[in-house]
């Protein structure tokens, strides 16, 4: 199920200014891959680019490549709104339809596929719910609002909305950072389930985070205000966590800047 992602290069524009510039970058399926850097080094920018919402925003663009297990993203014959069935994403704040139901957040975009007979949506509903941990939780109450969950259940809501259509990439921008601890290890345990299926980009700024969840981290910086945020170094997480190569990484990690 899960995808290759490769960029190549990979530069995105806001206007006139470059965001990130030069990223060539591998995500291995069926790994958790962290993201890692200082505030406005372009982590966000960068998955935005890998299914496309980065050009939903006004005056911006994209050069390089991105390929998803070999197919550019960026040709003109991709549909953008299957990549993004493809390629799902969760946002930093938890953010479920606040008039539908718990069932139908699920359903929503099972229903925009195709999907109308009422027990292949209850059945693909709660599998969904059963995959994001959260099926035991609100089986007996399905039809109340899902904006009526706790943070960390919204998050999960959100989560199991963006499994119902099988994507094959999970895009995660900071997806605990508004959750209290024990929801954070609630979604971080999740996280590490999924990878199971999905290759799985996390974007995060919590160190023991990135450690405790990611098999591959990504250290990304600038080298001042206004420049673009670079890749500076990738690697298995154990190995930049310990004794990464470069002298930037070593310093962010151990927080003497960033």
């Amino acid at each position: 199920m899960s995808k290759r992602i490769e960029t190549r290069e990979l530069r995105a524009w806001f206007g006139s200014f470059l965001a990130i510039d030069g990223i060539s970058l591998t995500i291995e399926p069926k790994q958790v891959t962290a993201l890692i850097g200082p505030s406005g080094c372009g982590k966000s920018t960068f998955i935005r680019t890998l299914n496309r919402m980065h050009e939903v925003i006004p005056r911006t663009r994209v050069e390089g490549t991105a390929l998803l297990e070999g197919q550019d993203i960026y040709d003109a014959s991709v549909d953008v709104t299957e990549l993004r069935r493809t390629v799902g994403m969760v946002f930093q704040r938890p953010n479920p339809f606040p008039t539908m139901s718990i069932r139908e957040n699920v359903a929503a975009g099972l229903r925009l596929n195709g999907m109308r007979r009422k027990d292949e949506l209850d059945d693909a509903v709660e599998k969904s719910l059963r995959g994001a941990g959260l099926w035991d939780e609100v089986k007996h109450r399905l039809d109340r609002p899902g904006a009526g969950l706790s943070g960390g259940q919204q998050q999960r809501l959100c989560i199991a909305r963006a499994i119902a259509v099988e994507p094959e990439v999970l895009l995660m921008d900071e997806p605990c950072s508004a959750l209290d601890p024990v929801s954070t290890l609630t979604i971080e345990d999740l996280i590490v389930d999924l990878k199971d299926d999905y290759t799985i980009v996390v974007v995060t700024h919590n160190m023991q985070q990135a450690a405790r969840i990611s098999d591959v981290t990504a250290f990304f910086t600038i080298s001042g205000a206004g420049e673009p945020g670079r890749l500076i170094e990738v690697g298995e997480t154990s190995k930049i966590f310990t004794k990464p190569d470069d002298d930037r990484t070593e310093a962010y990690i151990t927080g003497r800047f960033g």
